[in-house]
């Protein structure tokens, strides 16, 4: 296993921890903040061994596999977790209900799309296709890697500061959302090939 997936992998092993942490909450005022800078540590692993993978031509298979895995499960367990948190995430708001479910419906659109490229993934893979992931997905998951940050650290913040953060991690999730569903579709189109006999 080279250098670039054994990032991956660590990424992988940090969702637990990750989990933990958050669940610290009703024991440590700054749980969600400690969270939300364990959950910007993994996803930053997410840029780094896609970044040494391509500079030095460490790109393997088992790489492009991995990869949008561990950032599927990473991604989808905060987005759990902040659905857990509607008081804390959202409390401030005069329309905390009608935002809660927009944010759930938003977590619900996300996880669809990523259900279904995995399963047009897994397609390709019976056709001994590897598909690796394009630039769009790569904006995607800044965007919603950003917006659940915020949106934790929002939690650990002052009123004010908190309000100010939780704001902007909402708006950048509603874009998150729109690029995922752009996204996804982009993909399949271009690699439509994989559904020809399917």
């Amino acid at each position: 296993m080279n250098l670039p997936n054994k990032i991956t992998m660590v990424r992988i092993l940090m969702i637990p921890v990750f989990i933990a942490v958050f669940y610290l909450n009703g024991i440590w005022d700054f749980a969600y903040g400690m969270a939300a800078i364990i959950f910007a540590l993994a996803a930053c692993t997410d840029f780094l061994d896609g970044y040494i993978a391509r500079k030095y031509k460490l790109v393997t298979n088992l790489g492009k596999f991995l990869d949008p895995i561990a950032d599927k499960v990473l991604v989808s367990t905060a987005m759990i977790l902040l659905l857990t948190m509607k008081d804390a995430l959202l409390g401030f708001l005069p329309f905390a209900d009608a935002a809660y479910i927009a944010l759930a419906v938003c977590v619900c659109v996300i996880m669809a799309r990523e259900l279904i490229i995995s399963a047009f993934r897994q397609i390709a893979a019976t056709r001994g296709l590897v598909l690796a992931a394009e630039k769009l997905g790569k904006y995607k998951t800044t965007f919603q890697d950003v917006s659940i940050f915020a949106l934790l650290l929002s939690a650990s913040l002052t009123s004010t500061a908190g309000e100010i953060v939780g704001y902007i991690g909402l708006g950048l999730f509603a874009v998150a959302t729109v690029l995922t569903v752009w996204s996804g579709i982009s993909y399949v189109v271009k690699n439509k090939q994989v559904l020809k006999d399917a």
